[in-house]
């Protein structure tokens, strides 16, 4: 079996895993009004504080800068559920087993990239309308692939921090929150990325979400297809690094607890 093929399956089973994890969190309802709806209820705020200011202009920036960031919001929960197998003490199987770990992780936790697609297309589709901001029907193909690319690529900076995190599970929600607050203060979310100091706008031009909100606010904008598919090419990019410094980083990881012969699972 080739290494491309053996990678495939173990993403596949690790996500088997991902999905029966979703349905014991959420049912149908508990998704919907709760999790959904805490999420559109954070867009409507910012978005209002926008009308607040008595600029339509405003207001169409804050909600589809917070509608695109609800997707990163659950793409970063890699974090915190990369540290469950810590707790469930399942980590000194997996550093013994031959699969890479980075394959293992990423797709354990698919479940909130993928939610997290979903609650951003709605939030675009059913909410920002409703704000001033209209997408025609060809609109919306190029809107949910750059979605996708935004909780894809984001969930890979996750899965980065996730790779210290198990060696520190203590601090697994705060640095899921930091992360996220972060890319939501410096990436163009609540205001332009020109806002900040220069060496803040090397910092954000790393981060994927600075690229694909870029992208959709130029389908919003009615820009070329060439500028939206450079801002999707730099953060296909981007995320493919940061998935390269996640793979370093569990390779490392599992090389230790394989020379040390354990993992520490003390809380």
């Amino acid at each position: 079996m080739s290494t491309l093929t053996s990678s495939f399956h173990v993403v596949r089973y690790s996500a088997a895993n991902a999905v029966a994890d979703f349905r014991a969190t959420y049912t149908w309802r508990s998704w919907t009004f709760g999790w959904l709806g805490r999420m559109l209820a954070q867009v409507t705020f910012f978005a209002t504080m926008g009308l607040a200011l008595h600029s339509s202009a405003s207001a169409h920036y804050l909600v589809v800068g917070n509608a695109v960031m609800t997707c990163v919001v659950e793409a970063m929960t890699v974090v915190t559920s990369s540290a469950w197998e810590r707790r469930q003490g399942t980590l000194p199987l997996l550093a013994a087993s031959p699969a890479r770990l980075i394959w293992v992780f990423f797709g354990r936790s698919l479940q909130w990239p993928v939610s997290g697609s979903v609650t951003s297309l709605v939030a675009l589709l059913g909410l920002a309308p409703l704000f001033g901001v209209v997408w025609s029907p060809e609109q919306v193909p190029v809107l949910v692939g750059l979605v996708l690319l935004t909780a894809v690529s984001t969930y890979c900076v996750g899965l980065f921090l996730a790779a210290f995190v198990l060696s520190a599970s203590q601090a697994r929600n705060i640095v899921s929150n930091v992360g996220y607050l972060v890319m939501m203060a410096i990436c163009g979310v609540q205001v332009p990325v020109s806002f900040w100091p220069d060496w803040v706008g090397v910092v954000a031009r790393t981060l994927p979400l600075t690229h694909t909100l870029a992208g959709v606010r130029g389908v919003a904008a009615g820009a070329g297809a060439g500028a939206i598919v450079q801002q999707a090419a730099w953060a296909v990019l981007a995320g493919a690094c940061w998935l390269g410094a996640a793979a370093v980083a569990f390779a490392r990881l599992q090389l230790h607890a394989r020379r040390s012969g354990h993992f520490d699972f003390a809380e």
